[in-house]
């Protein structure tokens, strides 16, 4: 049976190299993406069109052989699926009706998963087309960042409207959240059932909350999603992406349950390498020394190489890679990752 060393480390089994893939490693700097996302119309259409998904799922893995592919799709169409509206604009990014509390009543996460058949059959082909020795990471969004586009209709840097609305209308954020914990559960268990070999939960706006805030809407509907897809699959890995936690990583994993937990990349090495004593981590290379490249992607490589390398590591940025990345300093990372150069 062909090793996944992505599971290896995933599994709390230290590997070197280790495992390396990239969040968003299907996008926008590839140039094969930008003519696939030309076929598909709008990038909403893209996340439905399974040939189109797939293909962009593998081209990076065609291209650089990283040691998981992620499924190419969006964290907005769970709040789709259960019914709202959602465009993708160019330069703006999505764009939802803001919901108001006398809306949550209507959704219905029971009834997602007709919507989201396309992406279901998505992760049956990869499984299939993907290299045995790739894993495939199937994803969510967290339930308090999916919420902050539905309640401002759009991202915000500080996501102020989602705030407010949770301490104006605590019950109501608490029904928001609710609703999106069994329709994330549902969407993950399916995506298992389908040919994920580990899931990745997104909490991108977890660090703009204080630490109340922070427990409530962040770590309770993390715990709940675990639990729920851990009661259906025990041996699958979960990652828990907090992101700019802070202080507050360590509670986040013991609280949720998590199996691997993503780093940003402001978690100081010292903080990375505690945090590694109790499981895998993923990260954290800062996403802007991989697009300057020459030393001082160097140096970041090393840094975490020599710090969490001897123990769970799958090597990761602390972000997204950005669409002005070149792909040669994505080459150059991988080469100083896997020894090569």
């Amino acid at each position: 049976m062909t090793v996944r060393k992505f599971l290896l480390a995933a599994k709390g089994q230290g590997v070197f190299p280790p495992p390396v893939w990239l969040m968003r490693q299907a996008g926008r700097y590839l140039p094969e993406y930008r003519e696939t996302r030309k076929k598909a119309g709008s990038f909403l259409d893209l996340c439905y069109n399974p040939e189109l998904a797939v293909e962009v799922t593998l081209q990076p893995i065609r291209r650089f052989g990283f040691d998981a592919s992620i499924l190419f799709s969006d964290i907005l169409v769970v709040p789709h699926a259960l019914g709202r509206d959602l465009r993708f604009e160019e330069g703006r990014g999505p764009v939802m009706t803001p919901i108001e509390p006398g809306d949550i009543a209507s959704l219905e996460p029971e009834s997602i998963h007709e919507k989201l058949e396309p992406v279901y059959e998505t992760v049956r082909r990869l499984r299939v087309e993907l290299p045995d020795e790739t894993a495939l990471v199937g994803f969510c969004g967290a339930p308090w960042t999916v919420a902050t586009y539905m309640i401002a209709g759009h991202g915000t840097p500080d996501q102020a409207p989602s705030r407010v609305f949770g301490y104006r209308h605590p019950e109501a954020m608490d029904e928001l959240l609710g609703k999106l914990t069994e329709a994330s559960a549902a969407y993950l268990i399916r995506q298992i059932e389908n040919g994920a070999d580990a899931i990745q939960i997104f909490d991108s706006w977890a660090g703009v909350l204080d630490q109340p805030s922070f427990e409530r809407w962040c770590v309770k509907p993390v715990t709940e999603i675990v639990k729920r897809v851990k009661a259906r699959f025990p041996d699958v890995p979960v990652i828990g992406f907090p992101r700019n936690a802070g202080l507050l990583y360590a509670n986040y994993r013991s609280s949720t349950g998590v199996d691997v937990l993503g780093l940003d990349w402001t978690v100081p090495m010292s903080q990375a390498s505690e945090l590694q004593t109790q499981g895998p981590v993923q990260g954290n290379l800062d996403p802007m020394r991989l697009l300057a490249g020459g030393k001082a992607l160097e140096e970041g490589v090393r840094t975490i190489l020599e710090t969490l390398g001897n123990g769970p590591l799958i090597f990761n940025l602390g972000h997204g890679i950005t669409p002005q990345t070149p792909i040669e300093h994505v080459e150059q990372m991988l080469k100083l990752v896997r020894k090569q150069a």
